[in-house]
């Protein structure tokens, strides 16, 4: 006989936990470049698509049939047995699915912005399929570690840290984003383009995690599962808390500003810390536990990004995998229960340890291979040309996911060129750059003092900064640039939205504006010509102005001195 409360709870648990898709999506999305954000969300939903499929073809089975010498789960295909217990199977089924995808989402944060997309979708069923599945059984599925006594109440270690090690090595076997590090392997920022929605998407996880903890009772009848219940609910949330208190406070020391989306980290991985232990410490354990979660959340992310170089855009790593982890080793200190500070007994934080450390090499090793293979056959990483363009337009045909708002274009070593916008109307150049040219010519004669030239190339993006280097060599040692969208006679290349042909497909562009008077015009021309030129739609084009008069503000000079190094 089921039990409706039961049912009802696990049903609600399961939406809950369903919808922290719409939250991991909102936080990748806003921590990666508005050129990706189609890529991006998509990456999030087929994870989801994806691992459903798998989990119900054999992944269920692996992780909660028979058990086979504690290892994995009789397979049950397309789960056939009965699971029920206060609640049908089907419900059970649900619940443990939307688990199985999260564990899988984690990874696209870590590897957004390079990753190839089908080799993304062959990840997602391998994890769903197996990887997940036989770690899980350890853990949930009466294998060995839960033999042991090994406490993971909502999945830590089952979910996050899987997740958060599956990302780790598929961040490190894909390399790093082009321009993460410069020549001496310093990392450089590469900025986030939407923090509302990564706050957004914090909110979302936050308010869901309440049915990822709470929900794991799977029970809502008896009176020791409402305790545990109302228990996960406030350790959860105090954990989380503090943690995001404990990262504003650790960045805005460390920085000197509060840094906000550390801050949002730290968030997070209070939530992961406290996932394990959420039904057996209480609010001073949790407290504890978040303390520590938002201690280490910032080191974690500069360690893995300064040190090891591996680049995660998001932070994934460090919340789900070193959080994850973290949070169930301490466990074995935290817990009324068992814990070392509550009963003096060791035992339970060695089996915590024992178990991050052996499921942390089962799916290291595993994911390796998994990535590996991938890389050698189908390929993991998308082409330089296609990185710097972006995965929106390269993937998947869409030239922006913000129609209507010009996406800044990148030179090829992947950093967001500085815009300064055009201030001309009338034809007077307002150009305060040096573009005299005085390293590429010696001397002053037979140039035509007076004579002042405007040069406009318009071109893809991704040819940015060869043309600056080449220009550079020809003297040109100044120019404005300006992002802009358009499209020529061919009205962009021809694209498709949800089946229907896009009339007029705006392009990312650059605009580079130059004057020029010691440098010859025709020099400019060719070494742009020379460039740019592919034979294919979209080389570009440029414009040539006469320019009445340059002024430089900070000395008064006007015309040619005007262009000249000081």
């Amino acid at each position: 006989m089921y039990l409706s409360s039961d049912t009802i709870w696990v049903l609600l648990a399961a939406a809950l936990v369903f919808f922290m898709q719409a939250g991991f999506a909102m936080v990748e999305a806003g921590l990666t470049r508005i050129k990706n954000t189609g890529n991006i969300l998509m990456k999030n939903l087929m994870d989801f698509a994806i691992g459903t499929i798998g989990f119900w073809i054999i992944g269920f089975g692996i992780m909660f049939g028979e058990d086979l010498g504690g290892v994995l789960g009789v397979p049950d295909p397309f789960i056939q047995g009965d699971y029920s217990a206060g609640y049908p199977t089907m419900a059970f089924i649900i619940f443990q699915t939307v688990f199985c995808a999260t564990a899988a989402t984690i990874v696209s944060g870590a590897m957004a912005e390079r990753t190839k997309f089908v080799s993304y979708l062959m990840y997602s069923g391998i994890i769903s399929l197996l990887i997940y599945p036989i770690s899980g059984h350890w853990i949930w599925g009466g294998g060995w570690l839960s033999a042991l006594g090994f406490h993971d109440f909502a999945g830590s270690t089952a979910v996050h840290m899987v997740g958060g090690v599956a990302a780790f090595v598929g961040a490190l076997v894909l390399g790093p984003r082009i321009g993460k590090y410069d020549s001496k392997g310093k990392p450089r920022a590469i900025l986030g383009h939407n923090m509302a929605i990564v706050a957004l998407g914090v909110f979302i996880l936050w308010f869901c995690w309440f049915g990822f903890n709470g929900g794991s009772t799977t029970a809502a009848t008896e009176d020791d599962s409402l305790l545990t219940m109302s228990s996960a609910f406030v350790t959860t949330n105090l954990a989380a808390a503090t943690a995001t208190v404990t990262a504003l406070i650790f960045s805005w020391v460390k920085y000197k500003k509060p840094d906000v989306s550390m801050t949002f980290n730290g968030a997070l991985a209070g939530l992961v810390a406290i996932t394990a232990g959420a039904d057996v410490v209480d609010p001073f354990g949790a407290f504890a536990i978040g303390l520590i979660a938002g201690l280490i959340i910032v080191p974690a992310v500069e360690f893995i990004d300064k040190k090891l170089k591996v680049d995660d855009p998001v932070g994934a790593i460090a919340v789900h995998g070193v959080c994850g982890a973290v949070g169930t080793i301490l466990v074995g200190l935290f817990s009324t229960s068992e814990g070392l500070f509550y009963t003096g007994s060791a035992r339970s934080l060695g089996v915590q340890a024992l178990g991050v450390v052996a499921v942390m090499a089962y799916v290291g090793a595993a994911m390796f291979g998994v990535f590996m293979l991938i890389k050698k056959t189908v390929g993991l990483r998308v082409s330089r040309e296609e990185e710097i363009t972006g995965l929106d337009i390269s993937e998947h045909g869409l030239a922006t996911s913000f129609a209507g708002f010009a996406a800044a274009p990148v030179t090829s070593d992947g950093v967001a060129i500085t815009t300064v916008p055009a201030t001309s109307d009338t034809g007077v150049s307002v150009e305060y750059n040096n573009a005299g040219g005085a390293d590429a010519i010696n001397d002053d004669e037979g140039i035509d003092k007076n004579k002042f030239t405007k040069v406009v190339i318009v071109s893809n993006p991704s040819k940015f900064d060869e043309l600056k280097a080449a220009l550079n060599n020809i003297g040109i040692t100044g120019m404005t640039v300006t992002n802009v969208m358009g499209f020529g006679m061919q009205k962009g290349h021809a694209e498709y939205y949800r089946g229907a042909p896009v009339d007029v497909n705006l392009l990312p562009k650059f605009k580079i504006e130059i004057v020029v008077c010691k440098v010859p015009v025709k020099a400019v021309i060719n070494t742009a010509k020379s460039v740019l030129f592919t034979g294919n739609y979209g080389d570009g084009k440029i414009f040539v102005y006469d320019v009445e008069n340059v002024v430089k503000i900070r000395t008064n000079e006007e015309g040619y001195d005007a262009l000249q190094d000081d």
